[in-house]
């Protein structure tokens, strides 16, 4: 079984490593040079060969994973699409590959845990998501180091975010709503992103997702002249400070209500946000592995998955020492 990991930064070596340690014949490209056991091609996979993979999982950044996906769309191969670009696959057309996507912590196992209270209860009154990697402890600067593609932070920060109010989509400023939330004992602070994507479909009458972050981090963007080159710099991970990242679920329906709580610490080397995120998408490459037939061609999206596959992801996080709580 030949799988093409497409990117390898934080969360891309994660995931190729434990494609790896489970047998697989794991190729890796990147246009940078990666210490790595699968076998590498240093060059921009955009170009590289694919044809001869089985499945593929598309970890670019932004942009670029936009750009990939839409090149393998026609190729009736299985992609596992990673890379979170503004320029979601469900609006490609002419598609007979098969794309699953959005497969990370959030959205990833977020639509998951959401999904699995739609078929409980049908439609819900209320979801609310809030989510965040961050330093464990606030600095005097920007108290924040980005776990993923600094440049994709940038445009969650700046985008409209779209929610749904009184079962209605509707658009809002990004950044709207700062409140003070309680994160497991962290006084921390939560604004509105554009994170729901897929989730926009679900039957809600209200949903937003909130990013998590340091008291003072948003404001001090807010009120910064530095250009996104400059914030990348700002602010690069540092793999001497400790981290951590944080998820809560909350859901209402009716007299129903669900809180699920997700928090990790990174773990032998690895960030949280890696793990977190590179556990979901490894799992859903694996069990597509186990099931070839488990999403048919077209573009699907993490609530397309059954509860047993979503149960089975649950229980590796947790095996691997991800604390996921239902309140």
């Amino acid at each position: 079984m030949r799988i093409h990991c497409l990117g390898g930064g934080l969360v891309g070596l994660f995931v190729t490593r434990r494609l790896v340690k489970s047998g697989l014949d794991v190729h890796l490209f990147d246009i940078v040079e990666r210490n790595t056991d699968a076998t590498f091609h240093l060059g921009n996979a955009l170009i590289a060969e694919h044809s001869n993979a089985d499945l593929i999982i598309n970890m670019l950044p932004g942009s670029l994973g936009n750009k990939a996906t839409e090149l393998l769309k026609g190729t009736g191969q299985r992609i596992v699409d990673l890379s979170f670009s503004e320029y979601t696959p469900d609006n490609l057309e002419n598609v007979t590959s098969s794309i699953l996507w959005d497969v990370g912590i959030a959205p990833g196992l977020s639509n998951m845990l959401v999904s699995m209270a739609v078929r409980e209860y049908g439609e819900l009154d209320s979801v609310t998501i809030k989510v965040g990697g961050n330093p464990s402890t606030p600095d005097s600067d920007w108290s924040y180091m980005a776990p993923f593609s600094p440049h994709d932070v940038i445009a969650e920060y700046t985008r409209p975010a779209r929610i749904i109010a009184n079962g209605k989509i509707s658009e809002v400023p990004a950044m709207t709503e700062l409140h003070s939330i309680d994160a497991n004992g962290r006084g921390m602070e939560a604004f509105l992103t554009d994170g729901l994507r897929s989730l926009l479909d679900t039957p809600a009458k209200s949903m937003g997702e909130y990013t998590v972050r340091w008291p003072g981090h948003i404001q001090k963007y807010q009120q910064s002249n530095l250009n996104p080159d400059e914030l990348v710099d700002a602010w690069k991970m540092d793999p001497s400070k400790e981290e951590f990242t944080w998820m809560e679920i909350h859901i209402i329906s009716g007299n129903n209500e669900k809180r699920w709580i997700i928090e990790d610490s990174g773990m032998g080397g690895d960030s949280s946000m890696a793990r977190t995120t590179g556990l979901v998408t490894a799992c859903c490459a694996l069990e597509w592995i186990k099931q070839p037939d488990m999403l048919g061609s077209g573009v699907h999206a993490p609530e397309r998955l059954s509860n047993a596959v979503i149960e089975s992801i649950i229980d590796v996080m947790r095996s691997e020492g991800v604390s996921i709580e239902l309140q």
